[in-house]
């Protein structure tokens, strides 16, 4: 069974570099898919209270403990804290209802989601709480300093809920103005790097800062063409594109694979979504491949600077990226 080569946090702690992601698997197939990929040897589920299916993906991690597949221990439980729970009155809330319905006690990474503020949404009224106050169409903006966030955080990881704290989405300017004042340093920064996305001086930035940094969207455009996102339409395919293709059939590989190993050549954590059990094994088995120089600069020579996760494309006045 192949496992996950590890990178080590800055506390020496052992972090898995190919994790399973969790976004857009649904009900039953959350639960599924985290039992499955527990069981073909991934120790990583990255979640988020956004992708409402941490009770799912919850039922999929007990199985697996009380199946003796895996230990608590021996799985990094990933989510992260929802925009309109930034105030330092509703971390706590949001970090214990996400720990309630993934069924553990701690959580061993947890990020802020965006750093983007929004109007509180009480879950009473709403769960997960979206992008929109009314539910429907209306992004109202709530002025929290992100460092009132941070320390809430930073108490949380004192009471033990929280072993590691990560960001996600977040610029370089924005993660130097934390660093400022952390008393409690981010172990992980997580940002969309794909090839028409290479992200190099980020990724510069935060490994400078001691940060290990994970991508997510590894495969650019193709989980945003399911949601019929123009700007992914219109882009090329990797797993079609030219280049990718003839580097899959040189190294007889999937072109999945020479994207992902791409990636972790370059030391990034990646967390692919897995569909079915080939898929699985094939991501884990993508730390095999060796690409040359040549070949890794190549691929990165297909950056377009192209980020298809802006929520300024969405949602008026939300420029955290320009």
């Amino acid at each position: 069974m192949p496992s996950s080569p590890v990178v080590w946090l800055r506390d020496g702690a052992e972090f898995p570099q190919i994790g399973m992601g969790t976004w857009k698997h649904n009900g039953e197939k959350a639960s599924e898919a985290v039992y499955n990929g527990l069981k073909n040897g991934y120790r990583l589920i990255d979640g988020a209270c956004d992708y409402g299916n941490e009770k799912e993906c919850g039922e999929g991690l007990r199985r697996a403990i009380v199946h003796d597949i895996v230990t608590r221990d021996e799985v990094w439980v990933v989510s992260k804290l929802w925009n309109t729970f930034h105030r330092k009155e509703h971390v706590k809330e949001a970090v214990l209802r996400s720990l309630h319905d993934w069924g553990v006690s701690y959580f061993d990474l947890y990020y802020v989601h965006f750093p983007i503020s929004l109007q509180y949404v009480s879950p009473d009224e709403r769960y997960p709480p979206g992008w929109f106050v009314d539910g429907k169409s209306k992004v109202e903006h709530d002025p929290v300093p992100f460092r009132e966030t941070w320390e809430a955080l930073e108490a949380l990881v004192d009471l033990g809920l929280i072993k590691h704290l990560g960001v996600s989405n977040m610029c370089s300017a924005l993660l130097m103005d934390l660093m400022s004042y952390a008393r409690i340093k981010p172990s992980v920064l997580q940002i969309e790097i794909h090839p028409y996305n290479v992200q190099e001086r980020a990724v510069q930035y935060a490994r400078s800062q001691g940060l290990e940094v994970t991508g997510y969207s590894s495969f650019g455009p193709l989980g945003f063409r399911e949601l019929n996102m123009p700007k992914a339409l219109h882009a090329q395919p990797l797993f079609t594109h030219p280049m990718i293709t003839t580097l899959a059939e040189a190294h007889d590989a999937t072109p999945a694979q020479i994207v992902l190993r791409w990636a972790t050549q370059r030391g990034i954590c990646v967390i692919p979504k897995s569909d079915t059990l080939q898929q699985m094994g094939e991501n884990l088995a993508s730390a095999k491949i060796k690409l040359t120089e040549e070949e890794m600069n190549a691929i990165s020579g297909l950056n377009l600077g192209l980020r298809f996760n802006d929520p300024a494309d969405d949602f008026e006045g939300c420029h955290i990226f320009s």
